[in-house]
């Protein structure tokens, strides 16, 4: 038996395996993303006062709620219509009525995010149609506002999902543009973004450039909130004043090309500005980010960010060595994926294999560019479409030096003896990553120093008794 196995492990490690392995249509092992309304939920997380509300079934609402909370290691509230057997025969609609009374009544939220799961989208529930008989039932008030998304897990992605939500979210709170009621203030939207410090990195350079903005949505103290001993069911959020006034903005600067489109069609179509520019990881994506607020205010980059920059070159500079040269293979969502390539390429590293599940036409496109922009991108390939095991095979017969993506990579990483940089969702095996922002110039120090000494902590650990060195 032992050998048998033995036998098909090594299989499993060839190039026959591999094409077998690539040729596969129908079936996909474990896809490197997750289902729509996970990302409606955390979209959600970031307004004042709402109460996310998943109308489908309860295990469904369960698996978002723990999915978030390993991963931010915080409590995540969520309540279902608990929709069963009984619901996909007749329909949601009782659950639906009886969920959004009781949810009203004991949570007291200022505002509830219904979206979708599997099982209301299949038999075609029409929430919209719910919602207006719950409000003539008596189940809630007539006045309080219910955002909706249609967010089918069959379909799509988690940043779909976000989307979805997001421009639902505006749809129900945002009063209509009118001209002369036109407010100065810049709305920044991180896009699908599981790092709270992040979000804090975004507002702390915008108060220090001097812009007036509103960060839409903003989860940074719901899922990193202090521990002051009591319990706070809605502790932050974007205020709903500001959301009210969302389709006046002066502009709109969206930080993800691939997790907002749809929002930023539906804003256009009411007038509103739109910019949208990727996620500024790297020394230049944050140099473009730092410009687009420096036109907004028509004011002069200060000297502190200035600074901050040179301290991000300087470490570059630093550091360089221990990254040029070396392979990487990478997994994760579009916008990260585009922002931590272009990082790689700034310090020289060659990255091989670029996994997206969630890919897209418009991605591929950017991606392929990136990568033909510079001599270090000549030998990357990415796999639009392809899961966690094609990852596996790529591993095994084309070694690179490390793996940069979440907590799922680790069986591969393994199998492949190399290490994994933990970035994206979920990663539940190690602590406060989240609290460790990847954007910014900060963000570019951090990269490097979680790269580069995990490479020199493989030296160390690999090295034989001659060469163990106190100096790298």
């Amino acid at each position: 038996m032992e050998t048998c196995t033995k036998v098909t492990k090594d299989w499993l490690n060839t190039m026959e395996y591999r094409e077998k392995n690539f040729a596969r249509e129908k079936l996909v092992i474990n896809p490197a993303k997750a289902c729509q309304p996970l990302g409606a939920l955390l979209c959600s997380l970031g307004i004042e006062g709402c109460l996310p509300f998943v109308h489908g079934s309860q295990g469904c609402a369960a698996y978002f709620r723990s999915t978030l909370a390993r991963h931010f290691r915080e409590p995540v509230a969520a309540v279902s219509d608990s929709m069963t057997e009984d619901s996909a025969v007749f329909g949601g609609q009782n659950n639906f009525h009886e969920g959004l009374k009781n949810a009203y009544t004991v949570y007291k939220p200022q505002l509830i995010a219904v979206f979708t799961s599997c099982m209301a989208e299949v038999i075609g529930d029409d929430i919209k149609a719910y919602l207006g008989n719950a409000k003539k039932q008596g189940s809630i008030p007539n006045d309080f506002p219910v955002a909706l998304a249609n967010t089918p897990s069959f379909k799509g992605s988690h940043i779909m999902g976000y989307d979805s939500m997001l421009k639902g979210l505006i749809d129900c709170l945002g009063e209509p543009r009118e001209e002369d009621k036109l407010n100065d203030r810049l709305y920044v939207v991180p896009g699908f973004d599981t790092y709270p410090s992040n979000l804090r990195e975004y507002k702390r350079y915008l108060k220090i450039m001097g812009a007036p903005f509103t960060l839409i949505p903003d989860h940074s103290e719901v899922l990193d909130s202090p521990n002051l001993g009591t319990y706070e069911l809605f502790p932050g959020g974007t205020p709903i004043q500001e959301m009210k006034e969302s389709l006046n903005a002066k502009s709109y600067l969206c930080l993800q090309s691939y997790s907002t489109p749809a929002t930023g069609k539906y804003l256009e179509g009411k007038g509103v500005p739109v910019e949208t520019i990727p996620m500024p990881i790297g020394v230049g994506g944050t140099d473009r980010f730092i410009e687009a607020i420096a036109k907004f205010t028509g004011q002069d980059v200060p000297e502190e960010i200035t600074r901050e920059r040179g301290r991000a070159v300087d470490a570059m500079t630093d550091a360089h060595q221990y990254i040029h040269g070396k392979r990487f293979a990478l997994f994760g969502d579009p916008d990260i994926l585009i922002g931590v390539v272009s990082f790689l390429l700034e310090m020289g590293g060659e990255p091989v294999h670029i996994v997206c599940t969630n890919s897209t036409p418009a991605f591929k496109k950017a991606m392929e560019k990136l990568l033909a922009s510079s001599p270090y991108g000549q030998g990357a390939t990415l796999y639009p479409g392809k899961d966690l095991w094609h990852l596996r095979s790529l591993l095994v017969t084309e070694p690179v030096d490390m793996l940069i993506g979440d907590g799922h990579g680790k069986y591969a990483a393994r199998d492949a003896d190399i290490p994994l940089i933990r970035i994206g969702l979920p990663i539940y095996d190690r602590v406060n990553l989240h609290r460790y922002p990847i954007i910014g110039y900060n963000g570019v120090i951090n990269l490097i120093t979680m790269i580069v000494n995990t490479f020199l902590e493989e030296k160390d650990r690999n090295s034989t008794d001659t060469y163990f060195e106190l100096m790298r």
